[in-house]
């Protein structure tokens, strides 16, 4: 398995060169997530202008063309933090798993809480977006507890036993989501649109309902960020530092399966951004879990909230799901990442 580059000291010229390359990175980072939640707000089915926002945000615009960029409100807070959650989470995977093709995928909560959903939908009548993210997000935390049980069972290696506990997970509940939505047109067509991904026709209750969960697993990542640079020189070296491998990696796991349920119950599962963010984060910032996690939390709803607004512009007055827009986009990261792996073997 392919890990992660050790981090390796520097001096103090080095120092200051790195300070002024992150300080710039913030900078542009904060920078590109603003134009990303303006053009979120701006952009639609229904052609609305700068100066329109403008209006709006100064309380000057009249009532149609506020309701119109207000009613774009929900679906922006829901991309930052499905942004949020999925690049953290991918983040968290590759740092405790030493794998930069680890996504939050691989702990099967996209299966999980799609699994929750067509049960919930073809046995006890739950529909639409309201209903779907109080099924999904038990769904999804389940099927990550699960994981993370058989993963940890017994002796040997945890981390090719969770990849294949998850792996496993996944087949089984995608072949029970085939056999139902095949035997029941009516949940197909309601599965179908909610697990492609999408940040509209949703408001605010989804967001306050997987709020907790999010903020929990945001948390956690914060204060995991010296653990991971030590659990990234091996387990014995990490030991010897004074750090816990064992706790870092558990609570890792933990706040990943958090961010990533809260984001696949309010938007859907949505693809390769927990793969590509880290990727690119890592470029610009190097190899330090501090500023990944920190860089990884306006890198993610920027991409997703770009992509949201393609999706909305290419094919207006319809628009183009945002998890279509995000596999368009993270399939050539992906090809980049595995070209990358080969020239460093």
């Amino acid at each position: 398995m392919t890990t992660l580059s050790r981090p390796r000291p520097g001096g103090t010229a080095t120092s200051r060169v790195r300070t002024a390359r992150w300080a710039l990175c913030l900078l542009i980072g904060l920078v590109v997530l603003a134009l990303a939640l303006f053009a979120s707000v701006m952009f639609g089915s229904r052609v609305t202008s700068f100066r329109d926002v403008l209006d709006v945000l100064s309380g000057t615009a009249d009532a149609n063309i506020t309701t119109i960029i207000e009613s774009r409100y929900p679906r922006t807070a829901l991309g930052v933090l499905a942004g949020v959650c999925l690049a953290v989470a991918g983040t968290l995977m590759q740092g405790v798993s030493r794998n930069p093709l680890a996504d939050p995928g691989l702990l099967g909560i996209n299966a999980g809480a799609s699994a929750s959903i067509v049960t919930a939908t073809a046995f006890l009548g739950a529909s639409g977006t309201a209903d779907a993210v109080w099924w999904a997000l038990p769904g999804a935390l389940l099927a990550g507890l699960l994981v993370h049980v058989i993963g940890s069972a017994g002796s040997g290696t945890g981390l090719v036993r969770l990849v294949l506990a998850g792996a496993v997970l996944s087949a089984i509940l995608t072949a029970y989501i085939q056999a139902v939505t095949l035997s029941k047109p009516q949940v197909f067509d309601s599965y179908r649109y909610w697990v492609v991904g999408a940040l509209g026709g949703r408001d605010f209750s989804v967001l306050y309902a997987v709020l907790p969960f999010a903020l929990t697993g945001l948390l956690l990542a914060l204060l995991l960020g010296p653990g991971l640079n030590a659990l990234a020189l091996g387990d014995d070296q990490a030991t010897a530092l004074g750090s816990r491998p064992a706790l870092t990696r558990g609570t890792g796991l933990l706040a990943a399966t958090l961010l990533s349920a809260a984001a696949t119950a309010a938007v859907g599962p949505v693809a390769f951004v927990g793969l590509a963010v880290p990727h690119a984060v890592r470029a610009l910032v190097g190899i330090d879990f501090r500023s990944q996690i920190v860089f990884s939390c306006l890198a993610g709803p920027s991409l997703l909230l770009l992509a949201d607004v393609g999706g909305r512009v290419v094919l207006r007055p319809q628009e183009l799901m945002v998890g279509v827009v995000t596999a368009f986009v993270g399939a050539p990261a992906l090809l980049l990442a595995v070209r990358k792996m080969r020239g460093n073997t």
